[in-house]
């Protein structure tokens, strides 16, 4: 949805759009646009005339960060959380630091790049078009 939004920069798209372009419930792309709201990617305009726009510049939307945000569950095995945790090895299993550590670093690595950077140069074009091919 961010990609999308940034192909239209300064315009406000509806969700049936959007759902057309990449051929989704919009439902689900409801779901999504809650959840980007909620932590201030997006904002909504309602109305006949509204729709969905990007609510901070593209240079500023971090992709690590989103896939925090709108991830709820990051918890890659059962023991990241120990309150349901039901392992019998968690006391002496080195899997967990193992594997928060590679968590870590995917989100730093993601960090580096910015909704921006996915829609730099002639790429941002290229995305509107296929866009709208795939409306037609």
């Amino acid at each position: 949805m961010l990609i999308y939004l940034g192909t239209h920069p300064g315009e406000l798209v509806s969700t049936q759009t959007m759902s057309d372009a990449y051929g989704i419930s919009k439902h689900h792309l409801v779901r999504v646009v809650q959840t980007l709201g909620q932590h201030g990617y997006v904002k909504v305009v309602p109305g006949r005339s509204g729709g969905v726009g990007l609510a901070r510049a593209p240079e500023s939307i971090r992709l690590g960060d989103v896939v925090l945000d709108a991830e709820q569950n990051m918890r890659l095995v059962e023991c990241f959380d120990m309150r349901t945790n039901t392992c019998p090895i968690t006391k002496h299993c080195g899997l967990k630091g193992a594997l928060s550590e590679a968590l870590d670093a995917f989100v730093a690595s993601l960090n580096t790049r910015t909704l921006a950077d996915l829609l730099h140069g002639e790429r941002r074009k290229a995305l509107k078009n296929t866009f709208v091919r795939l409306q037609r």
